[in-house]
């Protein structure tokens, strides 16, 4: 059987069927623009990522943002609807460990990242992104410990991706496609 994607129009129908705010749909077309331009790139490098399950996923991976546990709601929105490989996506994008080599990314990995350097509806980089979820967790000292251990860990990720593509992730984001 073979997979039936979101399109881009189908996708911003959904946002707006689901009541998702304005600024959380800019939100989403920032991170889709932003592991797209990812995985496209990656894939001029010999890598194999379906664009289309990305960018479907990604734009609406925060379709149920103001819900409690929204990516378990927006998981299910899209699961009844029949985009299976997407729901999966969108149910593990808060809490997924990214894998640690390039080559074992999957489009999965993609949008995480893209989420992960993406403020409000900018590209920002991983830093800027981290410092934001940071300042919300202060007073956790546990969830500050576990934030940073995984932005390190992100880090270093983004250091071989860019060593793979033979320029930063700031260099390919400020690129037209």
């Amino acid at each position: 059987m073979s997979h039936r994607y979101l399109t881009i129009e189908d996708s911003l129908e959904l946002l707006k069927k689901y009541n998702t705010p304005a600024h959380v749909v800019r939100h989403c077309k920032a991170v889709a623009d932003a592991a797209v331009k990812l995985a496209m790139a990656l894939n001029e490098k010999g890598s194999h990522f379906d664009i289309e399950l990305i960018r479907g996923a990604a734009l609406i991976h925060d379709i149920a943002r103001v819900e409690e546990n929204h990516a378990e709601r927006g998981a299910e929105i899209a699961k009844s609807l029949g985009y299976n490989q997407e729901a999966e996506i969108i149910r593990a994008h808060m809490t997924y460990e990214l894998k640690k080599d390039v080559d074992d990314l999957t489009e999965l990995d993609l949008v995480c990242l893209g989420d992960r350097v993406v403020k409000e509806d900018k590209y920002v980089g991983l830093s800027e992104r981290m410092a934001y979820i940071l300042d919300k967790v202060k007073d956790l000292p546990e969830a500050v410990k576990r934030i940073e251990r995984k932005q390190a860990e992100n880090q270093l990720l983004l250091s071989k991706i860019e060593n793979k593509l033979g320029m930063t992730i700031d260099e390919l984001m400020s690129k037209e496609r």
